[in-house]
């Protein structure tokens, strides 16, 4: 039975599980690095509620009725505060989400589009003209998600993370009418 649900801003006593929650997901993609390969990045995974303390930064979560976890994200109001490499930090007038995941349990469900299409009403509300994203070819179903809502690839905002290629891309909000 497909449940509903609903997203939201993170509270801090649920940050722990949705801190696993990111580390499960991240480390079961194919072709992705390991914990071991990347200590520092499932470290900042696993202490995702960190990221609330940078300004006009929140964790969002999807939430079903009974209060289960179906899947969570970091929106970004300013890019300066996005904290990737590359150059997407630098851009203006552009809010930006990391670290989208979904619970296994729950793949296939309209979570990942659910969470993305939260970030970017709250994008449009905070007056920013784009939003800015990354993903890599491990996450393909994303990728496919992503470009599906308007997202276009932008070469300029690739960058590396140790060995692996991060792909930038945008959605123009200028384009997009309010439902």
């Amino acid at each position: 039975m497909r449940k509903e649900f609903q997203v939201r801003n993170a509270k801090p006593d649920e940050f722990q599980n949705i801190g696993r929650l990111l580390v499960n997901t991240y480390s079961k993609l194919e072709g992705f690095p390991k914990e071991t390969e990347q200590p520092a990045y499932y470290k900042m995974l696993a202490n995702i509620g960190e990221f609330t303390r940078r300004p006009k930064t929140e964790v969002l979560v999807a939430v079903s009725e009974e209060g289960e976890i179906g899947g969570a994200v970091v929106y970004f109001s300013d890019m300066q505060y996005y904290g990737s490499g590359g150059t997407a930090t630098q851009e203006k007038n552009a809010s930006g989400f990391r670290l989208l995941a979904v619970d296994t349990k729950h793949l296939g469900q309209g979570i990942g589009k659910i969470l993305t299409r939260a970030c970017i009403e709250k994008a449009k509300k905070d007056g920013n003209n784009q939003v800015v994203i990354h993903t890599t070819m491990s996450m393909q179903i994303a990728w496919k998600m992503y470009e599906n809502l308007g997202f276009k690839r932008s070469e300029d905002l690739d960058f590396m993370q140790e060995a692996l290629p991060v792909f930038g891309f945008r959605l123009s909000l200028d384009a997009i009418i309010s439902d």
